[in-house]
């Protein structure tokens, strides 16, 4: 069981026949607006007519952009959402974390305006229900590009209810059978518990919980230190929560670089997150109002008592209730949809995209796949996922980016590297805005400029890899960035820095010598 939101001031949702419906709370008119977009009430499902160029099955990221796509073209196309249409990154993921992100940077600048001149009068507040307010306030003005309605409207057959394969080339849903050529499993993944002793009976919350808060839990344990722990632990203890993030490794955030991820926990740590790393959640014990978590951590055990849990220990695939046998389409319970290198199931005329079959579970990967099913589902295209060159952040402050290759993978593969590392601090408008915690890491292949990976911690530093992800892609290396104009002052100047520390490698003693006797100078 997780944690009922109405234990911290939710408002139930009201009787829904629909079961498939999750939860929204508190249903208020901004939960309203949302229901009505993504699964309006009187909605009615139409008549399958013929059989579809493409049935696609789950309405997230990746299933919107596939029908939205295919429908651009000419296909006949149709949608099945079972819950609400935007999928996690509308409802649960994307759009409400990063608007509750905004709010904890609001408060955390207002309390460091002395630093810059500005007097704070008494001590900053936050008014947590006016927080969760903003972000279903916003979170519905941005539903509409998610919605039935739209997509109605772009020529798509929408179809509301839960979908399995029944036959060689059909899909049922609410007792219709639809008829396809070719048919896409879009149906994301969810998140998942670890095996806690008393966690269910205790309750939790995850991220499809979080958001249904209206008050603010005094004291709040993140069990995980991966990007959605860390960058809530921080979140909330800018609200004023009293937060412990439980870590099993040694670190947080371990899947990125050391010295990263190292810059990111002192910045948790400065914002009042007590983080304990190499423990590990033995059991959960709740006495009335509270959770008593009993951790294991070098051979002792503690007690950490706490108002709320919430997990972040990852996700599982949805690949339940589909009848994937009756097709013929090979899955693993904790890997998703196997598909190959052009997103193809083992049943040739099945495809699948996004969290389903990828292991990077991130919005815009989801976005990209979704393009390639397209070109190859329904123009025999051979586009290849193992072709795309994929940047991820983590939204802590500082953020954490990457893209391409760390040290680790380079050294696996036996690709020797030359690593370029700039300071924030050395960037002058990063020292202007105070914003001067953070690094530029940048590895070439030994030898050459050519860029294989990169890793930024910078306040922006989502906003600042796409750089580095363009030059990788376009080809271009660290030699044609040092040539790059950038506007002075920006942060984005740690770009061009670091190409001028890979300029400088060339200009060794040889050549100094070299071009002083070519133009007869004389030292």
């Amino acid at each position: 069981m997780s944690l009922s939101p109405d234990s911290f001031g939710g408002i139930a949702y009201p009787d829904d026949d629909d079961p498939l419906v999750p939860a929204l709370i508190p249903f208020d008119e901004y939960n309203l607006r949302l229901q009505q977009q993504t699964h309006p009430s009187d909605w009615v499902n139409p008549k399958p007519d013929g059989r579809y160029n493409l049935i696609v099955i789950g309405a997230g990221t990746a299933g919107l952009v596939t029908a939205a796509g295919a429908a651009g073209l000419g296909a006949k196309v149709a949608l099945i959402e079972k819950h609400l249409t935007g999928g996690d990154c509308l409802n649960v993921g994307c759009v409400p974390s990063k608007a509750l992100i905004r709010c904890a940077r609001a408060a955390f600048d207002a309390r460091r305006g002395s630093s810059f001149g500005i007097k704070i009068v008494g001590p900053v507040e936050v008014d947590f229900p006016a927080v969760m307010e903003r972000m279903r306030r916003i979170r519905a003005e941005i539903a509409p590009n998610d919605s039935v309605h739209r997509f109605k409207k772009l020529g798509v057959d929408v179809f509301l209810g839960a979908a399995r394969f029944n036959g060689p080339d059909t899909v049922e849903v609410e007792g219709q059978q639809l008829q396809f050529a070719r048919a896409v499993i879009a149906t994301g993944a969810r998140a998942v518990a670890p095996p806690i002793k008393g966690l269910a009976e205790a309750g939790y919350l995850t991220n499809e919980t979080l958001f249904s808060l209206t008050q603010l839990p005094r004291r709040l344990a993140v069990i995980g230190g991966g990007p959605i722990g860390c960058e809530m632990a921080q979140s909330f203890a800018r609200f004023g929560s009293q937060v412990t993030l439980i870590e099993a490794d040694k670190q947080i955030l371990i899947r990125e670089d050391y010295d990263a991820a190292r810059r990111v926990e002192a910045a948790l740590v400065r914002d009042g997150v007590k983080i304990v790393c190499g423990g590990k959640a033995a059991e959960v014990h709740r006495q009335g109002d509270e959770r008593i978590i009993i951790v294991e951590c070098d051979g002792q055990r503690h007690e950490i008592v706490v108002d709320a849990i919430l997990v972040g220990v990852g996700r599982a695939p949805n690949v339940e209730d589909l009848n994937l046998e009756t097709v013929g389409v090979q899955y693993d319970k904790q890997a998703g949809v196997t598909v190959d290198d052009r997103l193809r199931t083992t049943n040739k005329r099945i495809y699948a995209a996004g969290d389903i079959c990828s292991k990077y579970k991130f919005t815009h990967t989801a976005d990209a796949l979704a393009r390639i099913v397209i070109q190859n589902a329904l123009f025999f295209g051979r586009a290849k996922a193992s072709t795309l060159t994929i940047p991820w952040c983590t939204y802590t402050d500082p953020e954490i980016a990457h893209v391409g290759m760390y040290e680790r993978d380079a050294e696996a593969a036996g690709i020797p590297v030359q690593t370029f590392t700039v300071e924030l601090k050395d960037v002058d408008r990063a020292i202007l805005d105070g914003e001067d915690d953070g690094l530029l890491k940048v590895h070439v292949r030994k030898g050459t400029d050519k860029i294989i990976g990169a890793t930024l911690v910078a306040r922006h530093a989502g906003e600042m890899i796409s750089e580095i992800t363009l030059a990788m892609v376009a080809g271009v290396g660290l030699g044609t960035l040092s040539k790059t104009i950038h506007p002075y002052p920006t942060q984005a100047d740690i770009m061009k820095r670091a190409g001028d520390a890979y300029s400088r490698t060339r200009l060794t003693p040889r050549v100094k010598s070299l071009v002083t006797r070519f133009l007869g100078w004389r030292r």
